[in-house]
């Protein structure tokens, strides 16, 4: 395990982190306690994806008299707004520096609605931490059973690992990079496949950022097909495992690539999975390891390195701060999607990528 780096950059929230598990549990509406501002950019994309985001909106007075009564307030009016099955109250570094205490407010409230009460602030190193937090919420809720609770809760140790290890938390301060240009890349993969290279097709996103990810993928196996060179593709998208909105998106992306002729020759996990997916390429390669080419879209750090010995890597990431990190494990080409994430939200069908387009522009496929 590599040791403690103290990291200079800014770096995903639990506080945000906790939003994005509820919504994968399937709450309706979320009231985050503390000021307007706080998260706003993630709430405003929660509400694409239909979570009804929230605020008591903190102010001055709040921070000195606290909010407990307008907390109680507005759970009894989101109740009357939305008619939710379930219900998320979320807190924030101000409710949990002053004190507030959310389950008296939700006793207060007395719904007949569950509700998730997730205790979280912006204070723990790693994001991951407002995931645990959440998930032992919903156990306590009977939203999920302990099993589930000891799967998530063993992924996301493995993912703090691999951002450790490999990704954008293993330095001091990474600076955004915009990787390569996307023509030039898609030039030279277009050569390994004219020269009869062999090549590995792999998806290996989180959650909700596949539905443009696995466009890559699936641009690679078309122009391999239509230009007869060999690509074998693995992907991430296991419907049984996960979240139910997690398994409901591996299910739609696995049917939009069928749509699309793309024959999945290996499925790695499902779309939590990511962290450990990459076990099971290494085992793939101890059986079959001719390949000359690797395409690598979503969380390409999570793959070994070791097991990709030998290949020309094309690594497909949406983090800037992704790009020198990639480049120093030996992935020749790093390329970026830059703002991947708000286009992934609220959609439920593969949405283009611009290394997909470009892939296909080039093969003359578009």
């Amino acid at each position: 395990m590599a040791s403690e780096v103290q990291i200079l950059h800014p770096r995903p929230s639990s506080i945000v982190a906790a939003l994005y598990t509820l919504r994968d549990l399937g709450v309706d509406v979320v009231i985050m306690h503390g000021p307007s501002g706080c998260c706003f950019k993630h709430a405003r994309l929660l509400e694409e994806d239909g979570v009804r985001t929230l605020t008591t909106a903190l102010d001055e007075a709040g921070f000195v008299f606290g909010g407990q009564e307008q907390l109680t307030g507005l759970l009894r009016r989101a109740k009357e707004l939305f008619d939710p099955k379930l219900m998320g109250v979320v807190g924030t570094c101000s409710s949990m520096i002053i004190g507030e205490d959310l389950h008296q407010s939700v006793v207060d409230a007395d719904l007949d609605v569950p509700v998730i009460e997730v205790e979280v602030h912006a204070g723990y190193r790693d994001n991951t931490k407002g995931v645990v937090i959440t998930l032992e919420a919903a156990l306590e809720k009977g939203i999920i059973d302990r099993e589930e609770f000891d799967r998530q809760k063993f992924l996301l140790e493995k993912a703090t690992e691999v951002e450790r290890l490999f990704g954008a938390a293993s330095q001091e301060y990474l600076a955004p990079e915009r990787g390569d240009i996307k023509y030039k890349a898609t030039e030279r993969l277009l050569d390994l496949m004219a020269e009869g290279n062999r090549g590995l097709n792999i998806l290996n996103a989180k959650k909700e950022t596949a539905y443009m990810f696995a466009d890559i993928n699936a641009a690679v196996a078309q122009v391999a097909k239509a230009r007869g060179a060999e690509v074998t593709t693995l992907a991430n998208l296991d419907q049984n495992k996960g979240l139910a909105k997690v398994r409901q998106d591996a299910k739609n992306i696995l049917s939009g690539l069928l749509e699309r002729g793309i024959a999945i020759d290996g499925i790695i996990g499902g779309l939590d999975e990511y962290p450990i997916a990459g076990d099971k390429v290494a085992r793939w390669l101890a059986e079959d390891d001719g390949y000359d080419f690797a395409v690598i879209s979503g969380v390409p750090h999570a793959i070994p390195i070791d097991a990709l010995e030998g290949m020309e890597i094309f690594s497909i990431t949406n983090g800037p701060r992704q790009v020198r990190p990639l480049r120093e494990l030996g992935h020749q080409h790093v390329l970026v999607e830059i703002d991947l994430h708000p286009k992934t939200m609220g959609v439920s069908s593969i949405v283009e990528s611009e290394f997909g387009a470009t892939l296909r522009g080039l093969s003359e496929l578009g």
